[in-house]
This record gives C-alpha cells, structure tokens and sequence, in this order.
C-alpha cells in the first residue's frame, strides 16, 4: 500500500467535500506528522485518528532537514516543511493543496500530489461517481478553498469521457 503523507490542507479540503469516509478507503495509507496534527489539527478533528489517518514520527534526520528546508523556502510554513520532510525521509510524496509547499517540494525534485488527484483516484476506484465529485467540489469552493476550479472540471470532464 502507497504511503502518502498529508499536510492540513487537503484534509480540510476533503472535510468539506464530505470526501473523509471515501478518501480512507483508497488504498493507500495516508499519514500527517506529528507535531503538525497536534498543533492544527487535534482539537478539533481526533475523529481523523479513527478514520484512518495515522502519525509519523521526525527523527533527528528529518528534523536537520525540516531546518534546511524552513530557510530555503520562507513562504512555506514550517508545519508544511515537516510534512515535506517526512516524506522525504520516508521516499514518497507529499500530499498538499498549499501552493508554497508544492513550489518548495519540487524544487526539492519531490512528487507532490494534491486534492484534484486525490478526488480523481476516488473516482477512479468507484468510491464516487464524477456527479458526487463535481459536488464535493462545489462544497469545498463554497468553503473557500482555492483549488483551479476549470482545471478540476476539466480533468473531471477527461474521465467522464473515459467511463
């Protein structure tokens, strides 16, 4: 199973969308650090925990990079340079909607993946249909979120023709 390893962002994204339940059920294991879920995100989301969302540890490795990467890139959050550097440490890729961090990580030469990507495995597995995912979308623009909405129609409109 794929490790993916997620800042708050796209699990915002997805509480929005209503998209928690399905995003668990594909097959891949999905992991926030830490530190970065204990400052943002425990209060209010330890159902997250019971879904399926699970805890990465730094090491000193990790944290000597979390240092590097916070001067390099100051537009990136240092809670968005844990997670890139745990996934570099564990070798695969960040999944972020923040687009500093998707700036920072490739810079890194890190494959990023994101909400649109997310959404679209989901239907690609049969876990929503292209109408639930259109209305997920809706859901999370209405929220605010600031995802290329005409991109994210248009890769939904490619899979539609795919079906």
């Amino acid at each position: 199973m794929q490790l993916l390893i997620s800042d708050a962002n796209i699990l915002i994204d997805m509480e929005e969308g209503r998209l928690i339940a399905p995003m668990f059920k594909l097959p891949y294991q999905f992991v926030i650090p830490e530190i970065l879920f204990a400052e943002e995100l425990e209060e209010a989301h330890q159902y997250l925990l019971k879904a399926g969302l699970q805890l990465g540890e730094l090491d000193a490795d990790a944290m000597r990079d979390v240092a590097g990467l916070t001067q390099r890139y100051n537009r990136t959050s240092r809670y968005d340079c844990f997670a890139l550097a745990l996934a570099r440490a564990r070798a695969c890729p960040p999944l972020t909607g923040d687009k500093a961090l998707r700036n920072a990580a490739e810079q890194e030469a890190v494959t990023v993946k994101g909400t649109l990507w997310l959404v679209e495995e989901m239907v690609r597995c049969g876990l929503l249909t292209i109408a639930e995912a259109r209305f997920a979308y809706g859901r999370m623009n209405a929220a605010g979120s600031r995802l290329p909405w005409d991109v994210a129609e248009a890769r939904l409109k490619t899979l539609e023709k795919g079906q």
